[in-house]
């Protein structure tokens, strides 16, 4: 279990990228072209690259097919990766919210229970891993208006299920860089802003968690095209993933230079943002506003 057990408590979305990624590894040691690997395995090209990138599950039969023609026939190499693989396909702790779940953002769920880092820009409502129930229900109310309140409910726990990631033994990092505009959108009302700035103050204290607010003075910034999510995994062999969300799907740019420039970004804004030390004092200033 040595391997597999290294890796358990990163999820099955990081197991599947953490098998693809050395599946990948092999191929190209091999010299072998993904249409070639996917040919013994009756499949294409782009299946590979999506076994690869750890966006689909593995049957074991291919993985093991894979390995016989990539050459990697030592057990001691075979057998920690085909046990990895195998448990790349348990399924994730938010299957149980597979009706309230769309199929294209349940990897990003995986993700975020696996990854150590978080970055984050979001320039019209507050980051959800730091919503409040009350300020949460509010905005999925407003995206979902032919939802009913059963459905809003559960929306609503599994995002705050979510914020488990912050009780782990290594709890999540999250480096939030918020658009002042966050903190001046009374979405659910006055009470329910106000509920959810002084939980934003309490998670900014946090020695895991940075918060910077991009004022409305600092004029034209690096992230104007919208909100952006950069994870990063304790796995070294793991690059960096970028998620960007739209209202019905998601895209997960993947080419090394399109992640340099989002992270690039990420960076630039948290040097245009106020700096950290200033936030208590933005969000307080932004409650004295609501009175």
């Amino acid at each position: 279990m040595g391997v597999a057990q290294d890796h358990r408590a990163s999820g099955p979305t990081v197991l599947r990228m953490v098998v693809g990624a050395q599946l990948r590894r092999y191929r190209e040691a091999a010299g072998i072209s993904t249409e070639a690997a996917g040919y013994e395995i009756r499949g294409s090209h782009s299946k590979i690259s999506r076994m690869e990138l750890g966006r689909v599950g593995f049957k074991e039969r291919d993985v093991a097919d894979l390995l016989t023609l990539y050459g990697v026939t030592d057990p001691s190499l075979r057998e920690p990766l085909l046990e990895l693989a195998e448990h790349a396909g348990a399924p994730g702790w938010w299957q149980p919210f597979g009706d309230v779940v769309p199929s294209w953002f349940e990897p990003y769920l995986g993700l975020e229970q696996g990854a150590v880092l978080l970055r984050v820009y979001e320039v019209q409502d507050v980051p959800e891993l730091l919503q409040t129930g009350d300020y949460a229900r509010a905005v999925i109310a407003a995206r979902h208006p032919e939802a009913g309140r059963e459905e809003i409910e559960r929306r609503a726990e599994l995002r705050m299920l979510r914020r488990r990631v912050f009780e782990r033994p290594d709890p999540l990092r999250l480096w939030a860089v918020l658009d002042e505009a966050v903190l001046c959108r009374t979405v659910g009302g006055p009470a329910v802003l106000r509920g959810q700035l002084r939980h934003l103050i309490e998670m900014a204290d946090l020695p895991n968690v940075t918060v910077q607010v991009i004022p409305f003075s600092s004029g034209g910034h690096a992230a104007e095209g919208g909100p952006m999510t950069l994870l990063r995994f304790a796995e070294p062999e793991l690059p960096d993933v970028v998620y960007l969300e739209h209202l019905t799907s998601a895209l997960y740019p993947d080419r090394p230079s399109d992640i340099a420039r989002y992270r690039d970004a990420l960076n630039r804004l948290s040097v245009q943002a106020e700096p950290p030390e200033s936030t208590r004092a933005i969000l307080q200033a932004a409650l004295a506003r609501l009175g």
